[in-house]
């Protein structure tokens, strides 16, 4: 497995390579696709130990929705005009996001503060089981510069296809 902190440096050594990997797939059969993704999903994530690196907690500005508000608000036992206040600002695309980074729940350990209750986005990251990833490709060659699982599910997914 990738280290966290020897991630950067392999992202970058193979962001022209994955450029054109990532050409290919956008090609490549929608279900047979998923179906590749998902095996290797599982297979990584059986060997990956997410508290171990945390970064995309450290680094990612999660969209917040209003689902989210209300969940998490009312975990804290606050009302969620005073979560929107104390924790949220409204980005370039209009979507609610974190004020600061890393996350505010994110603790000394890398445990989630508010896990059985955090937004959407952080239940699905990253992105690599869900139905019709041709939908998230743009996504998922993002989330390798973040995602050690991501980075060892795409390397393999080179060796099957090629």
């Amino acid at each position: 497995m990738i280290k966290p902190e020897e991630l950067g440096k392999l992202a970058a050594k193979k962001r022209p390579e994955n450029k054109v990997f990532f050409s290919r797939l956008s090609r490549y059969d929608k279900r047979k696709l998923d179906e590749l993704f998902h095996d290797l999903h599982a297979e990584v994530f059986e060997q990956t130990d997410c508290l171990a690196c945390a970064n995309c907690c450290k680094s990612l500005g999660p969209r917040i929705t209003d689902a989210d508000i209300r969940r998490v608000s009312k975990s804290l036992h606050i009302k969620p005009s005073q979560f929107t206040d104390d924790f949220l600002r409204i980005d370039e695309d209009g979507d609610y996001v974190f004020k600061s980074m890393p996350c505010p729940f994110l603790q000394s350990d890398n445990r989630c503060r508010i896990y059985d209750d955090r937004p959407a986005a952080c239940r699905e990251y990253p992105h690599t089981n869900r139905p019709r990833m041709y939908q998230v490709l743009d996504l998922t060659k993002r989330n390798i510069e973040t995602c050690t699982a991501v980075f060892s599910i795409v390397e393999m997914m080179k060796q099957k296809l090629d």
